[in-house]
């Protein structure tokens, strides 16, 4: 699980003209932290934006897309109807092959970004990012870039968290070690006794947990705390009683 952090970046609508009455500001931030929320939010918007940052929560960094990414119509360029074309198509289009640049604040202009460009974009990316939330109020249309930024270690997710940095101590004595040779470094009473109970799968995706946040890397199934994850360790450490430090052997 993940902190998460949503940073108002700027208005698709016409702000100077309907202001925003929450006062919202470009730079105000809400953050979740896995335990309790943090800023000014306006009530309506955050009917919208909780949820989905509630996402980001669960899945990080990873981008999660909604089943409209798998179009393939997000690819194809701008068409007219030509019933000419009908014999070919099954419908009737003619292509326009250049890319259609729509005035600010229509309706046309909130397609995702890159739909419909010609030549289109070289890699499969529209509706790929769901970061961005935005006001259901089109006049002013206030948008919040969401964001994971660290690993959650308040609330529920505190368990988790203290596998994780038990996981980053083992890693910083074996740098390289092998993922799948991780568990033998706890030992039965660690893997068992302790909540939640170690297993490949869980050591998998806390794993991968610390490797989007950048507290590891892994190449070749190997596994390498980096500089980032050390001063994290440290830190975790150093905020621990002497009988936390014992039990967890850190």
């Amino acid at each position: 699980m993940f902190q998460v952090r949503a940073t108002a970046i700027g208005f698709a609508g016409d702000e100077e003209k309907y202001p925003c009455h929450f006062q919202h500001r470009i730079g105000d931030t809400f953050v979740y932290d896995g335990e309790k929320y943090t800023g000014r939010i306006c009530p309506g918007f955050s009917a919208a934006l909780v949820p989905r940052m509630m996402d980001f929560f669960a899945a990080g960094p990873r981008l999660v897309p909604s089943p409209q990414y798998y179009y393939a119509f997000w690819y194809a360029p701008v068409s007219r109807r030509d019933e000419r074309n009908k014999k070919y198509d099954g419908i009737g289009f003619r292509n326009v092959l250049h890319t259609e640049v729509e005035p600010p604040r229509s309706i046309a202009a909130l397609q995702p970004a890159h739909a419909f460009d010609w030549p289109p974009v070289n890699e499969r990316i529209v509706g790929l990012d769901k970061s961005i939330v935005t006001c259901g109020d089109t006049r002013t249309s206030l948008m919040m870039k969401i964001e994971a930024f660290d690993l959650a270690e308040k609330g529920d997710s505190i368990t988790y968290f203290r596998r994780e940095m038990s996981i980053l101590n083992r890693v910083l004595h074996k740098p390289g070690i092998e993922l799948d040779k991780i568990l033998s470094e706890f030992t039965k009473d660690e893997i068992e006794g302790i909540y939640p109970a170690l297993s490949p799968i869980l050591i998998q995706v806390l794993v991968e947990e610390l490797a989007l946040m950048r507290y590891v890397q892994m190449e070749g199934g190997r596994v390498t705390i980096t500089e980032n994850g050390q001063a994290k360790l440290e830190t975790f450490r150093k905020n621990l009683t002497p009988e936390e430090r014992d039990a967890l052997r850190i």
